[in-house]
């Protein structure tokens, strides 16, 4: 909320052409006050706040209601950040290609229903019944969130951009899209997808919404507001549904208690990571604290190639060779469209239309 008052204060100051040393000298406050109040380092009183307001002739509404587009707020973030502006470019640029796809093929998503009122765990049941889910796992959460209205876009970002994931929905166009950032493991992509979807069903009038890895850490999201503890809970509870997993802890291990190769068999069966089901069991009181520290300091590659013949789909190894680079991962649906609109382009050219008749003359 600072930073978004300050960014207003500020382009309000700009506006009538006022150097921060004239406005401050004409509202009787330090140039130091405003620096900190246009940086959102600093909450401004109300007495202080309705003295700015009035001096610009604004409501105090103005600096709390950010009407923007979506993409521009979220150029926000990236304001002293060059490297940065350019990921979210490229974001924004894949984004409007792929509506640009939708309208040439007439395959454009429809929304998903956006809840409120309701609690994480009865979101996921909920969402799961409209979906026809059942109880069963999920293969392709990212093919789910497509066909369901919410555009997925993998793209390669540093380490140092702190980023998991990112939120947005172009209110004009009512088009969500969500970028997932294809460096991470591919279980933190998997819960990173799935906690997006959650943000996309209860909080998109909040977009855009920039999401850090530590938001899809069970041991760290209680750090952040209660919006981000939601979208976990939710993404838990959408992956692994708690009566399946009872299910088939009750009929295949009721004899004796988890042992590490069980998680690999349970993170397998539902398509995440080992952590992410290490975590989900403690959680949910199945595997004693103990046993989470034991077995959440093994590595589960070389054991899971032992027993299965090779790694899930999850697995928590990185192929950072394969993108040293910056580049775009296109989801599925959106080769097929770029494959269709080509097509209907070749079709086109093949068979263009006749060219309009002259008039002739009536002698």
């Amino acid at each position: 909320m600072d930073k978004l008052l300050g960014t207003r204060l500020k382009r309000a100051r700009e506006e009538i052409n006022l150097s921060q040393g004239a406005f401050a000298k004409s509202l009787g406050l330090s140039s130091e006050y405003i620096s900190l109040l246009e940086s959102g380092k600093r909450t401004p009183s109300f007495e202080t706040l309705l003295k700015v307001a009035n001096f610009l002739n604004k409501n105090i509404s103005y600096f709390f209601e950010d009407k923007r587009p979506a993409f521009d707020k979220l150029f926000d973030r990236a304001e002293v950040d060059e490297r940065l502006r350019k990921e979210f470019q490229k974001f924004r640029d894949f984004c409007a290609r792929y509506l640009e796809l939708e309208d040439a093929t007439g395959r454009r998503l429809d929304l998903a229903p956006q809840y409120s009122r309701v609690s994480p765990e009865r979101l996921a049941g909920e969402e799961r019944r409209r979906l026809g889910l059942g109880n069963e796992p999920i293969r392709d959460i990212m093919g789910l969130c497509e066909v369901n209205g919410c555009r997925i876009i993998r793209q390669t970002l540093a380490d140092e951009a702190r980023i998991a994931g990112i939120f947005v929905f172009d209110e004009e166009r009512k088009a969500a899209f969500a970028l997932i950032n294809a460096n991470e493991p591919s279980g933190i992509q998997t819960r990173t997808a799935a906690h997006l979807y959650g943000h996309y069903l209860m909080d998109r009038d909040d977009s855009p919404i920039v999401d850090n890895p530590d938001v899809v850490v069970d041991e760290y999201v209680s750090l952040y507001p209660p919006r981000e503890q939601f979208a976990q809970t939710f993404a838990s509870r959408f992956l692994v549904p708690p009566e399946k997993l009872g299910e088939l802890i009750e009929k295949d291990l009721r004899a004796r208690t988890l042992a590490f190769d069980d998680v690999l068999f349970l993170k397998r069966y539902f398509g995440v990571s080992t952590r992410a089901m290490l975590r989900t069991l403690r959680g949910r009181g199945i595997l004693p604290e103990a046993k989470f520290e034991e077995f959440f300091k093994r590595n589960p590659e070389d054991r899971e190639q032992e027993i299965f013949g090779g790694l899930s789909g999850q697995e928590e190894r990185r192929s950072r060779a394969l993108f040293r680079k910056s580049r775009t991962i296109p989801s599925d649906r959106f080769r097929l469209l770029a494959a269709e609109a080509a097509a209907m382009e070749k079709a086109r050219a093949a068979n263009p239309p006749p060219p309009p008749k002259t008039g002739g003359s009536d002698e």
